[in-house]
């Protein structure tokens, strides 16, 4: 096989080539392109990853019991995708924080204005003031009250023309939707501390009734 040998200036030029200064220009060139790159894919690879059409929405950030007052730290903001945004979600913390969950959250959760009742424990009832669920068997009275509402809670006394009130000026947080499943409406309000306890022992034994004021 017969051996190629280039012409010496022919060669002297290709090593011009791969040592000048038009060489040095391309590989430096090369070299800014991949330091650019690089820094473009560190860029990306810190930045939050919020999702295609997310939306920020209000979760619960621990799991949280029905009657809860909610708090700032019990909440979070999480990125959803924008499809499965339920309807009456809430957006800002502040639109959550205070109010009272009428219905048991988990952890992660996303809260709607459904979920939410009151603008507070406060309301009509005092500082300090907490929810109590209280089973209605009177279908009939559930039906009439509305968030607001303000009611004496009361039961049969010691004698049945003598009834017991246990609360008074109770403030409705919210009526629940009837359940087939139990008896009743399950209604909650916001009373004094010491009233609550006692209208949730009662409510274990005996029958508990509302009269609006």
């Amino acid at each position: 096989m017969t051996n190629v040998r280039l012409a010496p200036r022919l060669r002297d030029r290709l090593g011009a080539l791969l040592v000048g200064p038009g060489w040095r220009r391309l590989a430096l060139l090369r070299r800014s392109a991949a330091a650019v790159l690089g820094a473009v894919a560190l860029v990306l690879a810190l930045a939050p990853r919020t999702g295609a059409g997310g939306v920020p929405l209000v979760v619960a950030a621990v799991d949280l019991p029905a009657g809860s007052t909610l708090r700032a730290e019990q909440l979070a903001i999480r990125e959803w995708p924008a499809g499965l945004t339920p309807t009456g979600a809430v957006r800002e913390v502040a639109g959550a924080a205070g109010r009272i969950l009428v219905g048991a959250a988990r952890s992660g959760e996303p809260l709607t204005d459904v979920r939410l009742a009151g603008a507070g424990l406060g309301l009509g009832s005092g500082a300090g003031a907490a929810a109590v669920p209280v089973r209605l068997a009177d279908a009939g009275v559930a039906a009439v009250l509305v968030p607001g509402n303000r009611v004496d809670l009361v039961t049969v006394g010691a004698r049945t023309d003598e009834p017991l009130v246990l609360a008074a000026a109770a403030t409705v947080l919210a009526v629940l939707p009837e359940d087939s499943r139990t008896s009743g409406r399950l209604v909650l309000v916001a009373t004094a501390p010491g009233q609550a306890a006692r209208v949730a022992a009662a409510a274990l034994t005996d029958q508990v009734a509302v009269t609006l004021r």
